[in-house]
């Protein structure tokens, strides 16, 4: 049993720790593909999966949640290319149900919440999720003056030119009831006849096709160029709203949809009120019949609380309103012939099986292949190349295969590589979880040398929370690192670019198509601008696997500086023992990331790039806490329960006075502040010697 599929009551703190690492990993990914690149790569069930289990190990253990947590997050960053708008009131997400009975337990708790019984009447509204993206529309005195994405929930791109081609969208609202400002929300979608005769165009002028409505949908809206999205045939439903100014015109939720509709908006004809559960769940029934015949995509119903007094006493919790949920749609299934097995190798470096399989229709969409996600669950489901295979679409997104239909007798097994299919053929490895399970997932070592991972790599070096270097993003890297002339194959050389550029003559970047004096000028300038870093940026942009954003703050405030820092990778990487327990010690730091930065180091083509990167830059030390507390450059841990404060509080306090926070109790730990239910880590401290306290102690302490 592997750690990602261990019960999670059977989990110890460590591997929960580890667990919550690699999930909030797999979450960012898998949000960066759905929300930014408009290609996810997973469906939409296996990423409910992610989320769930991530809340379900936070909940069991809520002093491991990151301060980063998936469970704190909606959406992803803004894109490059767009401005921003930061929405008045966030763009949140729903909770998801699966079945009726997640539906029933939704209206009890929201009837104990309110002290309503269960034979109380509670009017509810009903209506079709539409698969596409989120779009907020600001309104004032009835104007149309903004468009936004929901972004990351707070802040949304700047898509105003692009929103105000689209036929559903009025530019003037109709209607003496039109509030002062409002922020009409719904969803960008586009029919299903559209995205088949968009395609047809496409393919009948030797151009590139689509996958699906949603992503083509998402795509279009998110162009540069307002003109692509002109020529695009996208439709907009609105179902709810933001800031409105000076006060909501209607009381309940039905009432404000059919305000949408008067005031010139489409509203989904499918909508209902209700009032219980069994209503609820008959018209969900009642759509999911007529599912496969609606003009759009749909992958679920929305139930929402109608009266708006009743959705402001019920609130949020976490990042979603109580007041409402989705119940999705189960999984769309069909049968075809599994032709070949292919493997794909990503940025991490993890190597991941594809079923090639003849073309089939599942829910619309033409599906060619499949996720076989590892060498396990290919085992487990037994199949072989040539084998008639079930597979589910769940998302729009690409499928995985459930098992096997028939076999016939010359199938053949499939042999996964031991050698990575790259250049380098270098082995493929496996690493171990925090307990020391093997995991599922098989890795090329090759790192940043390996040609699959390179290209992937540069992109994430780029990246906005890495060097953020302007007029060099995605699209940059593909063409310079294709490029025969002025090539780019590692970070260093990003920032020797300008000095090849000038001894190329006529093959100058100004020359280029793309490119003039102005644009290439304008590049080199902002690439300069970047040789001065900040030591976390710089840790977060070597795509270190399991070194995140967060982790790259903590290990830029526990060692300082750049050459401190390095001296303690390298020497991990040799097994110094010392190096690696004062690492692990870290809080937010656990044996996986130790490991990862000890592997990392210990390829000679990692360290060659690593000093090539450096010899470029300055490299900024992280910024310096307090030096003159009573617990300046002591090393902290806080156990149990605090009662005067919460941890992050806790963590933050002692950073501030220029403490270093540890997670675990070593030799190297000067004080542990234990409060009720302080165990193991209390008794491995009186055991070292360690000055222990109270929460009243440790007040007393710091003044």
């Amino acid at each position: 049993m592997t750690q990602d599929t261990k019960p999670i009551e059977a989990l110890s703190e460590a591997e929960a720790k580890a667990e919550l690492d690699r999930l909030a990993a797999e979450i960012a990914r898998h949000d960066e593909a759905y929300h930014r690149k408009d290609a996810p790569i997973v469906s939409d069930a296996e990423y409910d999966a992610f989320k769930r289990r991530n809340l379900a190990i936070e909940e069991r253990f809520p002093h491991l949640r990151l301060a980063d947590s998936p469970s704190l997050k909606v959406g992803a960053p803004v894109a490059e290319g767009f401005g921003k708008i930061t929405h008045k009131v966030a763009m949140l997400s729903l909770e998801n149900a699966f079945s009726d009975e997640d539906a029933r337990d939704f209206v009890n708790r929201v009837k104990r919440f309110l002290n309503l019984t269960p034979f109380d009447e509670l009017a509810l509204t009903a209506e079709p999720k539409i698969d596409g993206l989120s779009l907020s529309l600001r309104y004032e005195n009835g104007t149309l003056v903004s468009a936004a994405t929901r972004g990351d929930g707070a802040t949304g791109e700047n898509v105003t030119a692009n929103a105000r081609t689209i036929s559903d969208i009025p530019h003037q609202l109709a209607g003496e009831d039109v509030p002062e400002v409002i922020e009409v929300r719904g969803e960008v979608y586009m029919t299903k006849a559209d995205f088949m005769a968009l395609n047809a165009r496409q393919a009948a002028a030797g151009k590139q096709t689509y996958v699906n409505p949603r992503n083509t949908a998402a795509g279009s809206l998110r162009q540069l160029d307002p003109k692509i999205t002109a020529e695009r045939p996208l439709r907009f439903f609105a179902y709810a709203w933001g800031e409105v100014l000076p006060s909501l015109p209607y009381p309940t939720q039905s009432e404000m949809v059919a305000a949408f509709a008067r005031w010139g908006f489409a509203v989904n004809p499918l909508m209902a009120r209700v009032t219980s559960a069994e209503a609820l769940i008959a018209h969900y029934r009642l759509i999911e019949a007529e599912r496969a015949g609606l003009p759009y995509d749909i992958d679920g119903v929305v139930y929402k609380v109608d009266d708006l007094g009743l959705q402001r006493r019920l609130g949020f919790v976490s990042r979603s309103p109580r007041w409402a949920i989705a119940h999705k749609f189960p999984a769309e299934k069909a049968s075809t012939l599994l032709t070949a097995i292919d493997i794909q190798v990503g940025r991490t470096g993890a190597l991941t099986p594809v079923a090639r399989l003849e073309p089939v229709t599942v829910g619309g969409v033409v599906v060619t292949n499949a996720t076989l996600h590892n060498a396990e669950e290919i085992e487990r489901l037994g199949v072989r190349i040539g084998d008639t295979v079930q597979i589910q679409r769940a998302g729009d997104v690409i499928p995985q295969v459930l098992g096997v239909v028939s076999s016939p007798e010359d199938a053949v097994a499939f042999a996964f590589p031991s050698i990575c299919p790259c250049d380098l053929k270098t082995p493929v490895i496996r690493e171990e979880t925090a307990g020391g399970v093997e995991g599922v997932v098989r890795r090329c070592s090759g790192e940043f040398a390996c040609p699959f991972q390179r290209k992937e790599h540069l992109k994430h070096f780029v990246s906005r929370k890495a060097f953020d270097i302007d007029g060099l993003g995605e699209k940059q890297i593909e063409f310079f690192y294709e490029d025969k002339t002025l090539p780019i194959n590692q970070p260093a050389d990003i920032f020797t670019l300008k000095m090849r550029d000038e001894a190329n003559g006529l093959q100058r970047l100004k020359n280029r198509d793309g490119y003039g004096d102005t644009s290439a000028q304008k590049l080199f300038d902002a690439i300069e601008a970047k040789r001065e870093v900040a030591l976390e940026r710089l840790i977060f942009s070597l795509g270190i696997r399991h070194v995140g954003e967060q982790t790259a703050k903590t290990l830029a405030r526990a060692y300082g500086d750049w050459t401190t820092l390095h001296a303690a990778a390298l020497a991990i990487a040799d097994g110094d023992s010392a190096a690696v327990e004062e690492m692990d010690a870290l809080d937010d730091i656990g044996p996986a990331v130790v490991e990862a930065i000890g592997r990392f180091f210990g390829e000679d083509h990692n360290i060659a790039m690593v000093d090539n990167l450096v010899s470029q830059l300055t490299v900024l030390d992280a910024e310096k806490p307090a030096q003159d507390s009573p617990v300046a450059g002591l090393t902290v841990v806080f156990t149990g329960s605090l009662e005067k404060m919460t941890r992050d509080e806790a963590k933050a306090m002692a950073e501030r006075l220029g403490a270093k926070v540890a997670g675990s109790v070593s030799k190297k730990t000067d004080i542990l502040v234990a409060g009720p239910g302080a165990g193991s880590k209390l008794t491995k401290a009186q055991g070292l010697g360690v000055r222990t306290m109270d929460e009243d102690g440790w007040f007393e302490l710091v003044g």
